[in-house]
């Protein structure tokens, strides 16, 4: 009888960091960048408006590995450690009979530059329970382009050879091979396409970068600039890159007769808006911090098609546990996407919840139409992971405007539609935090893009918000 019972599937995460979603071929880029990535998405199941919980490589970490939001998994900032108690996604694998491992960037072992615990292997207690080890905590301090080193289970130092992509890939591919025979949980997670810190710039693999110098330019970048003139070569060569190790796992999978079997999700932890909407490159509640590239393929997932409902980072827990055939924790408050591949969105959530730390104490509602966004003022955001007070911050029609140029924040014309979101901010709020708050209306009255509407603009408006209330 043994014998005779079907092999789990295995479940591979191919995980990208600062990955905007419109740097892929599926979301309309024409620099042909990620070939791979869009043949799964169109084969397997993509969804198309994933949206991260929170836009800061710890936080959104953290919840990737819990399915919980950061200010439950207690990871609100980075250098918190990820509780050793926490239910993650190692440790349900683990439970279900799967072989575990990771490789890459962790960030969620507490190390910062200040204790210099950057530098430091992860103890076994803060790796997440996850079996083979082969990780740094913060990869970008580590190692460089060409310089990459990890630690392994027994806390050495193991310098990879070759570009920082090829010798995690080369690591992921061995480890596969000596799993082959087993069911395996594997999370592969990559520093590209984020900055190299210590020089602040995007270095891509050797020569590749004049590729993309002076190619096309997403509009929010073309209106508004920032750095993405001097770090958008480098930044599209570590995404092509990326894409082609993609391509060599899901080759590997292929040659060891694994593919068919094999769940594979790729997506990212947040994007970058490169210092287009404060000083630094993501930490803002704009698409182009928050909207992610995300596809998955195998049991399951294969003919799932384009999935336009909003999915959440802290989905992709619960969802990958479903699809294994494993229990979902009672601790994990995201849901499984797998009804929506089977096309039931009956109970699906019209609305992805985003909280904003670091940079700012802010919380954000996104619809299919609208962005509505809150800061708390005067509140750092390194030290509260929350507020009693927030101030309204953005409203943006992603339909009219979806790279997000006109702020209606201020407009009289969209009062009643700041109140319908501002009600559904406040009950996410309280159901996920617990608590309480008061969100006071922007101070201006007419925002720096204000404009007259038309008559008939008016009555849309407000035919949108008193028949559906949802607002898309």
């Amino acid at each position: 009888m043994a014998e005779n019972t079907p092999k789990k599937p295995n479940v591979l995460v191919f995980f990208t960091d600062q990955q905007r979603w419109d740097t892929t071929g599926v979301h309309g880029n024409p620099l042909d960048l990620t070939p791979n990535f869009d043949r799964v998405a169109k084969r397997g199941t993509h969804f198309a408006n994933a949206i991260t919980c929170n836009p800061v490589c710890g936080p959104a970490r953290s919840s990737m590995q819990t399915g919980t939001y950061p200010t439950q998994t207690g990871c609100f900032r980075n250098s918190i450690p990820l509780d050793e108690e926490a239910t993650t996604l190692a440790k349900c694998f683990k439970k279900g009979g799967y072989e575990t491992g990771y490789i890459g960037k962790w960030h969620l072992g507490g190390g910062n530059l200040v204790n210099k615990k950057a530098l430091d292997p992860v103890p076994e207690e803060k790796r997440g329970g996850y079996d083979y080890w082969l990780a740094s905590d913060l990869l970008e301090f580590t190692s460089d382009a060409y310089d990459t080193i990890l630690f392994n289970n027994d806390n050495e130092p193991v310098k990879l050879p070759g570009y920082r992509v090829d010798a995690l890939t080369d690591a992921a591919i061995r480890y596969i091979d000596t799993q082959k025979d087993n069911p395996f949980f594997l999370f592969l997670s990559f520093l590209e396409p984020h900055h190299q810190n210590h020089r602040d710039d995007y270095p891509g693999p050797h020569g590749h970068e004049s590729k993309y110098v002076s190619k096309w330019l997403p509009p929010d970048l073309a209106a508004l600039g920032g750095t993405s003139h001097q770090h958008l070569p480098g930044y599209c060569a570590m995404i092509k890159r990326l894409d082609e190790a993609f391509g060599r796992v899901l080759d590997a999978l292929r040659s060891l007769h694994l593919l068919d079997d094999t769940i594979i999700l790729f997506t990212s932890d947040h994007g970058s808006h490169f210092k287009t909407r404060n000083s630094e490159y993501k930490r803002s509640c704009h698409e182009s911090s928050v909207h992610i590239p995300a596809a998955a393929r195998g049991p399951g997932f294969d003919g799932g098609g384009e999935i336009r409902e909003l999915v959440s980072l802290v989905d992709f827990a619960p969802s990958l546990l479903d699809a294994a055939g494993l229990e979902i924790p009672s601790e994990m408050v995201g849901k499984s996407v797998m009804p929506l591949t089977k096309g039931d969105n009956s109970n699906w959530p019209d609305s992805a919840f985003i909280q904003i730390s670091e940079e700012q104490v802010g919380r954000a509602i996104r619809t299919s139409r609208w962005k509505y966004s809150v800061v708390a003022e005067g509140i750092d955001g390194r030290e509260e992971a929350g507020a009693d007070t927030y101030t309204e911050e953005f409203l943006y029609d992603l339909k009219a405007d979806p790279y997000e140029l006109e702020n209606l924040v201020g407009e009289e014309a969209y009062e009643e539609l700041r109140e319908c979101l501002r009600e559904r901010l406040l009950r996410s709020i309280r159901g996920i935090e617990g608590r309480d708050v008061t969100i006071k209306p922007s101070a201006e009255r007419e925002s720096h893009y204000a404009r007259n509407l038309t008559q008939k603009e008016l009555d849309e408006v407000a035919i949108e918000n008193c028949t559906v209330r949802g607002f898309g």
